[in-house]
């Protein structure tokens, strides 16, 4: 019976304890703690959360919540690393921009430009006399004897007369 004595008396001091315990102050907590969590789990019922746990189920597998994670820390450094000053800075430097592509469409002369490159064959022919350019080298170049054999030789070759020719045309052409 010492056994059973002693139990009643444990149970009697644990009795005492969790009465000693449960003070007003406790049990007011406690109560608020069960009322808050009930509003709790009306709101949760009300907002329907219950269908969006499969979404979200679906994002915890897939890694795509925790990217989701990553890409929004790493907008929150952007927002905090757009202090005033850069935002201003910014902003000056696209407003310069928009007055240089204001600048440049109104000018006639780029205007020009832009439908001279939309002309083929004078392209073509840009291009042709660039890489000509590019080919002759004046150290290859024939030294001349000079006098009035050298410019005789010099005439009498086809080449030279097409390449004169070519370029009487464009100062006919240059003048009018």
């Amino acid at each position: 019976m010492t056994q059973l004595g002693d139990l009643r008396i444990e149970g009697k001091r644990l009795a005492e304890s969790a009465t000693d315990a449960l003070s007003d102050d406790i049990i007011a907590r406690l109560a608020e703690l069960a009322g808050d969590s009930l509003v709790l789990l009306e709101q949760i019922n009300q907002s329907q959360v219950d269908k969006a746990l499969p979404a979200i189920n679906r994002l915890v597998e897939n890694g795509d919540l925790d990217r989701l994670v990553n890409l929004t820390r790493v907008l929150g450094s952007a927002a905090d690393a757009l202090s005033d000053d850069i935002v201003a800075r910014l902003s000056e430097t696209l407003s310069e921009l928009m007055c240089i592509a204001d600048r440049l469409a109104r000018n006639e002369n780029l205007q020009q430009m832009l439908r001279l490159l939309e002309n083929q064959p004078l392209m073509d022919t840009v291009i042709k006399l660039a890489d000509a350019a590019a080919e002759v080298s004046t150290e290859a170049a024939e030294e001349s004897a000079g006098g009035i054999v050298g410019v005789y030789k010099t005439m009498t070759n086809a080449e030279v007369q097409t390449a004169l020719a070519v370029v009487g045309r464009i100062t006919e052409a240059y003048r009018r």
